[in-house]
């Protein structure tokens, strides 16, 4: 007997599936508001979850993760009125065992659910818990986990795998951890990046040659694919691969066997291969900038590595990770974080994702010197005026809503109402602008584009401390 929980405000379709859940001798509990379904769902232990995406107080999907992310990891059926191609995507990327539209039909509702039961009664019976080795893997998100359980599927595997993810989101560290995990570990992990390959040179790189195959060939080179033999080969940025190279490559991933420039003999390597890109292969192959045969190839297994955006609960994790090992590369002292400093950590957008953060968090660690604590201040400016200017939109938004739903006889006339967020908002990036530039004036200036004059002026108008 399993316990099934339905989240829905339709209470008929609750009702009916409530009925068909306990026909099938299950035990049920309905929800009709997000925030009811989600307490139900993290202090009972469900089996599965139907949930549906427009609920009263938010939509499903957004809590989708959090669901999947509970100690007893329930299945998850997503109900929608919606036929969405995109939501269905994010589901199932969320981790949803199925997407169903509404009106379900009863088959569509008792065969996912006898599915979900029957996958997770194998999987307890069959399932044992596999460490894996994850050096600077960091964090406990639920969208981090699922990368890490198709990272523990294909190290227990030879399958060629392809890592997709934006720029700085950890492709080459998942890589080296599907090798250091795998029956190839103790053999060599080779790294082509394809973006740096040579045109002239390419095959020759890749394939080796002969001693006189072209000028300068001044001795034998057996190429990094045979280097790769019997361990992994990586290609970085595959979809930098030169299409004139592409159909060769096929061949040596289809048969494992290749001919070196010059040579008139053919030579093997069981090489394993994992391939990265930040780009849209199916993209690429619509518009004939990569073969589509190779495509399929590489997707034997996908794993899709999350932005740090999206896992912004990761991001304490990460930092006190690395600034420990920063710390030490330094020579220093550990440091301590100021609430403000890791809220400004989880408040930036990262768009150059860990790479980015690592990055961000050595220039903090020469910018606070011997100081034992981490403050905002200590942040690469670009970071502190990024937050700044977005903690002013978000001011000056809630100014202008602040009217919303007045008396309109209440109403202050539109001089007055401009000069009001305008003074709000001026005082506003002041306070921002001292705290970016810790109260040095001549930073200040450079950063407003204003005189000294016009900014001493400002900061006496609305009360603002101004030079240290």
């Amino acid at each position: 007997m399993a316990n099934i929980l339905i989240i829905d405000d339709d209470e008929a379709l609750c009702d009916i599936l409530s009925r068909r859940v306990k026909q099938m001798g299950h035990d049920h509990t309905c929800a009709y508001t997000l925030k009811d379904g989600y307490e139900k769902a993290a202090s009972g232990s469900y089996d599965v979850v139907f949930l549906d995406v427009g609920l009263p107080d938010g939509n499903g999907l957004d809590a989708l993760p959090r669901i999947r992310g509970l100690d007893n990891c329930p299945e998850v059926i997503i109900f929608t009125g919606q036929g969405d191609p995109d939501g269905a995507e994010l589901a199932i990327k969320s981790g949803a065992w199925d997407y169903i539209a509404k009106p379900p039909s009863l088959k569509e509702i008792v065969l996912p659910l006898s599915r979900a039961l029957q996958y997770r009664e194998e999987k307890k019976r069959s399932s044992s818990k596999v460490l894996i080795k994850t050096e600077g893997i960091v964090g406990n998100s639920t969208q981090l986990q699922n990368a890490l359980n198709l990272l523990a599927q294909a190290a227990s595997s030879d399958a060629t795998t392809l890592l997709t993810g934006e720029t700085g989101t950890g492709k080459e560290l998942f890589a080296t951890a599907i090798h250091a995990n795998s029956d190839r570990a103790g053999k060599d992990f080779v790294v082509v990046d394809c973006a740096a390959l040579p045109d002239t040179l390419v095959e020759s790189v890749l394939f080796g040659h002969e001693k006189g195959a072209f000028t300068g060939a001044d001795k034998a080179h057996p190429g990094l694919v045979k280097l790769a033999d019997g361990g992994t080969l990586f290609l970085d940025e595959v979809g930098e691969l030169p299409l004139s190279l592409q159909k060769p490559f096929l061949r040596v991933l289809q048969e494992r066997r290749f001919r070196p420039v010059g040579s008139q003999k053919e030579v093997t390597s069981n090489f394993r291969l994992v391939a990265a890109t930040n780009r849209n292969l199916e993209e690429l192959a619509e518009a004939k900038l990569f073969r589509q045969d190779l495509l399929y190839r590489l997707k034997t297994l996908t794993i899709d590595l999350p932005p740090l955006r999206s896992r912004v609960q990761d991001i304490k994790d990460l930092t006190i990770f690395y600034m420990g090992k920063l710390c030490e590369k330094y020579g220093k002292g550990a440091k301590g974080y100021s609430p403000e400093f890791l809220e400004a950590l989880a408040a930036y957008e990262w768009p150059g994702n860990v790479r980015e953060l690592i990055n961000a968090l050595e220039r903090t660690l020469i910018a606070s010197a011997e100081e034992p604590t981490l403050f905002p201040n200590h942040l690469p400016t670009h970071i502190r005026v990024k937050l700044a200017r977005e903690s002013l939109r978000q001011s000056t938004a809630g100014k202008t809503k602040s009217f919303q739903g007045e008396n309109p006889q209440e109403l202050p006339s539109l001089k007055d109402y401009r000069e009001a967020v305008v003074s709000e908002a001026e005082a506003k990036y002041l306070e921002d602008l001292m705290l970016l530039t810790n109260r040095d004036i001549r930073a200040a200036c450079k950063i407003s584009g204003l005189s000294r004059s016009r900014l001493y002026h400002l900061l006496q108008k609305h009360g603002i401390k101004g030079s240290r």
